[in-house]
């Protein structure tokens, strides 16, 4: 079974993100997690194309892009070009989420769909065969530093039995409240891919960490 750290830059110093790429590095995390956020879809404003670019320049790990944006089509083809890997866009803020797929597919990079913890699992049925991966949110996107929902536990198995209906291949990512204290649940409940901000970078041992959540 694929599993994955993806940690979240949103929880690093932003006064030495070179840094904060170099321990990424240097780790066993293969992804780095990037939450773009407009103001709009969320109370709260994050990283542009400018950031992104100076974090593709130091890390060498993909870079995983959450849009928490309104008419993320609009963008798509600069992200790619930012250094995006996988490109994950929220199905509330489009109107037609087959077209946006489509979109992302045709820059060549990895394509994810997620939702938020009120939107029923099952309107991602039609998309699960089509995407990389699929997102739950485990808080409400917006904020880093939330409590995990633990009826997301729930979402994760009505989602995985989705996708083995569907026969689909995509991975399952979550993201919120991640920590030491659930990644080895996560992982047994059939989740790929864990985005973890503040419990790996408020560790005194980042790298230490992210082995311990992958080896619990």
């Amino acid at each position: 079974m694929t599993k994955i750290i993806s940690p979240s830059i949103l929880a690093a110093d932003f006064g030495n993100l070179q840094a904060a790429c170099e321990m990424i590095n240097a780790s066993e995390a293969e992804w780095l997690h990037i939450d773009v956020m407009d103001g709009t879809f969320v109370p709260n404003i994050s990283f542009g194309f400018p950031v992104l670019e100076a974090v593709k320049k130091h890390c060498k790990k993909p870079l995983d892009v959450h849009l928490m944006i309104v008419h993320p089509e609009k963008y798509i083809a600069r992200f790619a070009k930012a250094g995006a890997s996988v490109l994950t866009f929220h199905y509330e803020t489009v109107e037609n989420p087959l077209e946006v797929i489509e979109l992302i597919k045709s820059e060549g990079i990895k394509v994810g769909i997620t939702i938020n913890p009120d939107i029923p699992v099952s309107v991602l049925e039609p998309y699960i065969d089509k995407v990389d991966l699929v997102l739950l949110m485990t808080v409400f996107a917006g904020y880093g530093g939330q409590q995990f929902i633990e009826e997301s536990y729930d979402r994760i198995a009505e989602l995985k039995e989705i996708i083995k209906r569907k026969n689909a291949q995509c991975l399952i990512e979550v993201d919120g409240g991640i920590n030491a204290q659930n990644t080895s649940k996560l992982f047994e409940s059939g989740v790929n891919v864990l985005v973890a901000g503040s419990a790996v970078f408020n560790a005194p041992n980042p790298i230490e960490t992210i082995h311990d959540m992958l080896n619990t």
